[in-house]
């Protein structure tokens, strides 16, 4: 019975050891993420002065910057969290 406890011991050692580790990965894939949208920030900033410029009196809404200032607000209390 005792090695049938050790052998539990050892595969959830290894289990907890590859959890960590996808979860440290994790962040890589999440940085690279977050900088493929500063591109796209640009050129949704860009379109929006050219719409603008075409429809100088338009109220039109061509990118939501409100919606996305609300997720990067989310996203900076998710990440301001303090250690416990």
């Amino acid at each position: 019975m005792a090695k049938f406890k050790y052998r539990l011991k050892e595969q959830a050692e290894k289990n907890v050891e590859e959890f960590q580790t996808k979860r440290i990965e994790s962040f890589d894939d999440l940085e690279k993420r977050i900088e493929a949208l500063v591109p796209k920030l640009r050129k949704a900033k860009i379109a929006t002065i050219k719409y603008y410029r075409e429809n100088p009196n338009s109220f039109s809404i061509v990118y939501s910057s409100d919606l996305i200032e609300d997720y990067i607000d989310d996203l900076e209390k998710l990440l301001d969290r303090k250690e416990d």
